[in-house]
């Protein structure tokens, strides 16, 4: 197997990387701006087209370990964020799927998404884009 760049070996398997909808002009984002994105504070990509931001459920291993690692954070400060725009009026929830299979279909199909799969689930019909 080849190894995945600078990310450290995980117990449970390999990396979840963030992707996108094929047609997202965005190469690479940085931690910060990938997080405001998945709290929903930010809305669209640096080049200004609207976000789509898909997640599994919470207690998701996938989601787990790609809120820990790539966004610094737990699973449940997400939900408490989402949960206070929803409740407030300010904003929404991401779209949720079921599964990695659903990730991938949702992503390929709807301009702008994004969300995170494991490695076995790409193809060609979305990116991955790169976390600084």
């Amino acid at each position: 197997m080849l190894p995945l760049g600078g990310s450290h070996a995980v117990a449970e398997g390999q990396a979840v990387l963030l992707v996108a909808h094929a047609d997202v002009t965005t190469q690479r984002l940085t931690r910060d701006t990938t997080r405001a994105i998945f709290a929903m504070r930010q809305r669209t990509w640096p080049d200004g087209q609207a976000a789509r931001v898909f997640v599994l459920p919470n207690d998701n291993p996938v989601h787990e370990r790609f809120v820990k690692e790539r966004l610094a954070v737990y699973p449940h400060q997400l939900q408490l964020a989402w949960d206070r725009m929803v409740f407030s009026g300010t904003g929404q929830a991401p779209d949720r799927v079921r599964h990695q299979a659903e990730m991938l279909e949702r992503i390929a199909t709807t301009p702008g998404a994004m969300g995170y799969l494991e490695r076995e689930y790409l193809d060609d019909r979305i990116q991955v884009i790169s976390m600084d």
